[in-house]
């Protein structure tokens, strides 16, 4: 079930295009990769699918309503992001109580027990807290939130290593009790990639790649080998990266190899690799094509920048 609805939405600020003509659907119990670079435009989306921003254009949707001063659709929606505010003389325990008077799903015995697992000091000041324990807070109040519709924008980046693979165990052992609609917007794109079901991309302010992971995975290949026999290969084909050692090339090609193109990569004595998430989405929001003379085609930029924009925001 559509639980969220973005159409042709805008956003600018002045001669500043942060949101060009979006289009997407979040569905029901869902985990989602929302991705691109910074100044993508991922935080204003975000922000205007909660009713913290406003679009120039376009419509939202959330739970079949608009979410603007609509207490019914924002008591559904929790919306945690790195640069969280909290009263300066608030600690842990008041910043949970105050979302336990929100969030109608609230589990208080979830957020007690999270603060155990991360060590948080609960009666000390939030302002006197480090980054990675403020960085607890935040995920702690997502997660204990059990709010339908959780976004989570990068507020684990304090976190170290080990608190940040906390909180992914953590995050996927809940969801699997207590299914809701996750948003994660992530540059740790191989920490989460696992976790994705479904990878939303968004690059200068447009979305690029829209699809469920399954459907990603194995979207793109790394292809290796002489020269010669990996342009003949490769003649015609969409490549979004290319590197050259002498006479050795390395290509990465847009979408999937049939069987038989694989055996006859394999007959020209070509390597053949995977293309992990990661890398795919650095490749496709790179303005890098194959060199100039390769007779190979660059893949087609659907992110060309429209006259009037010149620039983006996060």
């Amino acid at each position: 079930m559509q639980i969220v609805r973005v159409d042709k939405v805008t956003k600018t600020y002045r001669e500043l295009t942060a949101l060009d003509g979006v289009s997407l659907v979040l569905e029901q119990d869902k985990i989602y990769g929302l991705l691109g670079r910074n100044g993508a435009g991922k935080t204003t989306l975000m922000s205007i699918m909660t009713a913290q921003g406003f679009a120039t254009g376009g419509e939202v949707r959330v739970f079949g309503e608009n979410p603007y001063e609509n207490e019914k659709v924002l008591s559904r929606i929790c919306f945690i992001r790195e640069s969280q505010k909290y009263p300066d003389d608030f600690n842990a325990g008041h910043a949970f109580k105050s979302a336990a008077l929100f969030y109608r799903n609230w589990d208080n015995a979830l957020a007690r027990q999270l603060a155990e697992d991360f060590q948080l000091p609960m009666k000390r000041r939030i302002k006197k807290l480090s980054r990675g324990q403020l960085s607890a807070v935040g995920v702690i109040i997502g997660l204990a939130s059990r709010a339908e519709l959780t976004f989570f924008d990068e507020p684990y980046l304090g976190l170290d290593a080990v608190a940040r693979q906390l909180f992914y165990d953590r995050l996927l052992a809940d969801y699997a009790e207590f299914p809701r609609t996750v948003v994660l917007s992530s540059h740790l794109i191989d920490e989460v990639a696992n976790m994705l079901e479904h990878v939303i991309v968004i690059d200068k302010g447009r979305i690029i790649l829209d699809d469920d992971a399954e459907n990603i995975r194995g979207s793109a290949v790394v292809l290796a080998g002489r020269r010669e026999a990996v342009e003949s290969f490769a003649a015609g084909r969409p490549v979004l990266h290319r590197e050259q050692i002498g006479a050795l090339v390395s290509l990465t090609l847009d979408g999937a190899l049939s069987p038989a193109e694989r055996r006859e990569a394999q007959d020209l004595g070509l390597d053949l690799g995977p293309v992990s998430l990661q890398q795919l989405v650095i490749r496709k929001t790179l303005d890098v094509g194959a060199a100039p003379g390769s007779g190979i085609t660059p893949a087609p930029d659907p992110t060309a920048p429209s006259s009037t924009r010149t620039g983006a925001s996060r």
